[in-house]
């Protein structure tokens, strides 16, 4: 049973090279993914990007004389408490991956040691065809639902807009950020229209709908650093938010698209996941 959960939520931070460069992850077998398996042979690269250093939202380097996390708390405005659970910190004073082995040690391109908390706003609507009535798939005899899908800029992949959240942030506060960020490009517009664009979406997320919450098996993670999220979903039933409102890719984003869900949708990390159980919730093709 152990073997199927790791396979499940563990499997694309231990593909080859790190996140999209030359570092290559020690290999890691299923079986020498938990840490309480001995593993003597584990030697895995340490990596920590240059890009983070100095920057206000990153963590200094352990052992750093000024930097004294609280672990398994919310650190001032740094929440550094896991969706999993308390997570163990070694004795060289680092934490651990609550899932286990990752093939990279250090920080890799996260700002924060542990958790990362980011959220996933998953923005659904019905398809509809030229009449405005909603099109029902022939062969499941269901509704055809459609998510607001980016593609990302350092990957490719196509994604949920979603990102992190800043300390101090409120969740609701970050999914509607990142969203107008991503799939708006609030951005590049002047206070007045981000203001009106917030005015335009304002209703519809405050009826969000928890999807999943906990770990996200990231092609960033480290054994020292790695993904959590809070994935909700805002329904626009109707078309009524969305029916006058135009996508525009923006920030992280080289894309926006309405996209028609079905089963061989292959997402970022395991964003198919959200969108499969938002489909058994909305009871769609």
């Amino acid at each position: 049973m152990r073997t199927v959960f790791v396979r499940m939520i563990h499997h694309k931070c231990r593909q080859g090279f790190y996140a999209y460069n030359n570092v290559k992850r020690f290999e890691v077998p299923e079986n020498k993914v938990p840490w309480s398996v001995e593993y003597p042979e584990y030697k895995p690269v340490e990596y920590t990007a240059v890009v983070l250093k100095g920057k206000p939202w990153a963590d200094p380097e352990i052992g750093d004389v000024s930097f004294k996390p609280k672990w398994n708390t919310l650190d001032e405005k740094v929440n550094r408490k896991s969706f999993m659970g308390d997570y163990i910190i070694n004795e060289e004073g680092y934490p651990l991956n609550p899932i286990g082995r990752t093939g990279i040690i250090g920080r890799g391109l996260l700002g924060r040691w542990g958790p990362n908390h980011a959220v996933d706003p998953i923005v659904t609507r019905w398809k509809q065809n030229a009449t405005g009535v909603a099109e029902i798939n022939k062969d499941t005899e269901k509704p055809i639902l459609q998510f607001v899908a980016i593609q990302r800029r350092d990957s490719g992949e196509w994604a949920i807009p979603g990102g992190m959240v800043d300390p101090g942030e409120t969740i609701s506060a970050t999914l509607k950020r990142e969203f107008m960020e991503e799939a708006m490009n609030s951005l590049r517009k002047s206070k007045a229209e981000r203001e009106e664009l917030e005015k335009s979406i304002r209703k519809l997320f405050e009826k969000g709908e928890e999807i999943y919450k906990g770990y996200v098996d990231d092609p960033r993670n480290t054994d020292n650093a790695w993904i959590e999220t809070v994935a909700l979903n805002f329904h626009d039933d109707d078309n009524s938010v969305f029916g006058n409102v135009t996508l525009l890719a923006g920030d992280d984003a080289r894309n926006v698209t309405w996209m028609d869900i079905d089963k061989n949708l292959n997402l970022y990390a395991n964003h198919s996941d959200f969108i499969k159980k938002t489909v058994q919730k909305r009871d769609a093709h």
